[in-house]
């Protein structure tokens, strides 16, 4: 006979699901408090740059490119205009001062001088005439004065006579007084002549003054226009290189136009283009250095250039010594300007992180290596290399220093 056995609770099938629901239970319970909810990205480690935090000395430089110039160019204007009829030198040449590079020709500037030569003449012959004319009027006062006198003494002898007479009753009034009267106007027309003789010599001699002054400043005149012709004559003004000329034989130069420039080769400078954020603390002898031909040289800053043009400013530095052994006109190398004293510091490397985060947070990797987190963390000073780290790093922790373009907002980068 057939035994009914009782059935049983726990089942093979209700124990597979309740251990499938405790473990579901389980997993919702890890995932809302104990599982990390921060976003991540997978990323390829080594496509990306990972660098170390270290403690250092941090020196604050920039680095510049420095360009070789003159110590002094001399600009080479033109001083009158002309055409070209003669070019003597070519650029690249050394020159000796006084040496003739070009030769001009102006037909106005000639024609005016032969103008200005002939109103001197004339105003030379003029002068001469008028002194001669003074002369001649000087004689004919002496003459007129000896003629008047001799009539004077011939009036007051027969004046004289008369008088005597005239008290005898020998002559009559009337003849005394003639013979009076006729004194007294040889006597008035001596006075006359002698006055107006002294009031042409006067005129005469004010025409002179001004004659003389005017001759003297057209003789001014006349040595300031072939002063001018002379310039038709381009001459270098000091000796050194002739490094450009700008003007070929026939053509036309106007009157201040540069036409080339000439290099003092007694020594060199540097120009460099400094952005301006760094405007308030360049300052001349500010001290720099700079590698050339396998050495290290010395440079100073000797002029800062206020003026901005695109965002950067100039400056000229000099070599502390002398100028290096080879150096030449227009070669450039980078300069290294430092702008304070090295201090220590927690430094990362510079890299392209900044550009996307400002300086404010950076990706930090684990103990594990396998993990990158972002951190918030405080920048201070950059030279070419470094960044300062005011907070948020310790030495020995490593960074992400590349780009973060790829990265969007995410919390966590996975290797």
């Amino acid at each position: 006979m057939d035994v009914i056995k009782p059935k049983k609770f726990w089942t093979k099938q209700k124990i597979t699901l309740t251990g499938l629901g405790a473990a579901l239970v389980a997993f919702i319970i890890y995932l809302t408090f104990f599982s990390d909810k921060r976003s991540k990205l997978n990323v390829d480690a080594e496509k990306i740059t990972i660098s170390d935090v270290k403690e250092g000395n941090f020196d604050e430089f920039i680095i510049v490119q420095g360009a070789v110039q003159p110590l002094k160019t001399i600009r080479l204007d033109a001083i009158v205009g002309g055409y070209v009829t003669q070019k003597l030198v070519e650029g690249g040449t050394k020159v000796e001062k006084g040496q003739i590079i070009l030769r001009l020709e102006n037909q106005q500037l000639k024609l005016n001088f032969l103008q200005s030569e002939t109103e001197a003449n004339r105003l030379v012959n003029d002068l001469q005439n008028t002194r001669q004319r003074l002369r001649v009027e000087k004689f004919t006062l002496r003459k007129t004065l000896a003629e008047l006198d001799f009539q004077i003494d011939q009036a007051k002898d027969a004046y004289e006579r008369n008088k005597k007479l005239i008290k005898d009753n020998v002559i009559s009034e009337s003849d005394f007084q003639k013979s009076k009267r006729e004194y007294e106007r040889q006597v008035n027309q001596r006075n006359i002549e002698v006055e107006s003789q002294k009031y042409q010599e006067e005129n005469s001699n004010l025409q002179i003054k001004q004659l003389e002054g005017t001759l003297q400043r057209t003789q001014k005149n006349v040595d300031l226009w072939r002063e001018t012709l002379e310039n038709l004559v381009v001459k270098a003004p000091v000796s050194g290189l002739l490094s450009s000329i700008d003007v070929e034989v026939g053509s036309n130069i106007s009157q201040g136009q540069n036409i080339g420039q000439i290099d003092d080769l007694d020594g060199f400078k540097m120009r460099s283009d400094i952005d301006e954020h760094y405007i308030s603390r360049i300052f001349p002898g500010l001290k720099g250095s700079f590698e050339f031909n396998g050495k290290s040289h010395e440079i100073d800053i000797i002029k800062v250039y206020p003026e901005v043009k695109n965002g950067r400013f100039a400056v000229d530095m000099t070599f502390t010594g002398k100028s290096p052994e080879g150096i030449r006109r227009g070669q450039s190398s980078p300069v290294r300007l430092e702008l304070g004293k090295a201090e220590k510091a927690i430094l990362i490397p510079v890299g392209g992180f900044f550009s996307d985060t400002g300086g404010n947070w950076i990706y930090v990797v684990d103990a594990s290596g396998k993990k990158a987190v972002k951190r918030n963390i405080s920048l201070g000073r950059k030279n070419p290399e470094y960044f300062e780290v005011l907070s948020g790093l310790k030495s020995g922790e490593k960074v992400i220093t590349s780009g973060y373009e790829n990265f969007g907002d995410k919390e966590v980068l996975v290797f």
